[in-house]
């Protein structure tokens, strides 16, 4: 874990050792500390990084410790919720974003997520008020969106609502019993009908379409 509060430190240590009693904790209060120790022994299985510290600090930060260790899952604990900063942190590839506002059980839910390969997203992106360009773009056109209007079948909500809860593909396969092909296949055609590029603008649409419970 990498933050320079110390209350901070040991509030996110309880929960991660309620997590896993049998966890080794690491604490580094800059991201140059928290690199170091990452480059002592074995490779953490997550790392949990606040976005305003000494130094290396941001979105920057979160790509350093990406290009180091891809193998890592960084996932962003920070006292920012704004959409912008959500969605930077996870395009420079952090495997969640955790507001330190969230109570212990909903950070140890988003942790398990994460741990068994999936991806968090804060409710607050998920029930942003704002609309993206295409949203705006079909309300102008006078268009309802649902998945009826947008085409996409039975299995491709499903494969939608898979993907808003931050599953990957090897967890849909296995959810709905379908090759790997398939899924990819579906995932193509649900961001080709959503008009978006990645996994996370699908999530903020689902939610939109109402597939998914924003409080979770």
């Amino acid at each position: 874990m990498i933050d320079d509060h110390p209350l901070v430190q040991e509030a996110v240590s309880n929960v991660l050792r309620r997590l896993e009693p049998q966890a080794a904790i690491e604490v580094a209060a800059d991201c140059e500390s928290g690199l170091a120790l990452a480059g002592q022994g074995a490779e953490p299985d997550l790392v949990l990084l606040d976005l305003n510290l000494p130094g290396v600090s941001g979105i920057p930060a979160v790509k350093l410790w990406r290009t180091r260790y891809p193998g890592i899952a960084v996932v962003v604990l920070s006292a920012a919720t704004d959409q912008p900063t959500v969605l930077a942190a996870i395009g420079a590839g952090a495997a969640g974003f955790i507001p330190k506002s969230s109570s212990n059980e909903v950070m140890m839910n988003a942790l398990r997520l994460v741990l068994g390969g999936g991806r968090y997203l804060p409710p607050e992106l998920l029930s942003h008020s704002g609309r993206s360009d295409n949203a705006l773009r079909r309300s102008r056109q006078g268009t309802t969106l649902s998945v009826e209007t947008l085409g996409l079948s039975e299995r491709q909500t499903e494969v939608l609502k898979l993907i808003a809860k931050g599953a990957p593909n090897k967890v849909i396969c296995r959810e709905l019993g379908l090759a790997e092909r398939t899924v990819k296949a579906h995932v193509t055609a649900v961001f080709r009908a959503l008009k978006v590029t990645s996994r996370t603008q699908a999530a903020i649409e689902a939610s939109k379409l109402g597939l998914i419970d924003s409080g979770r």
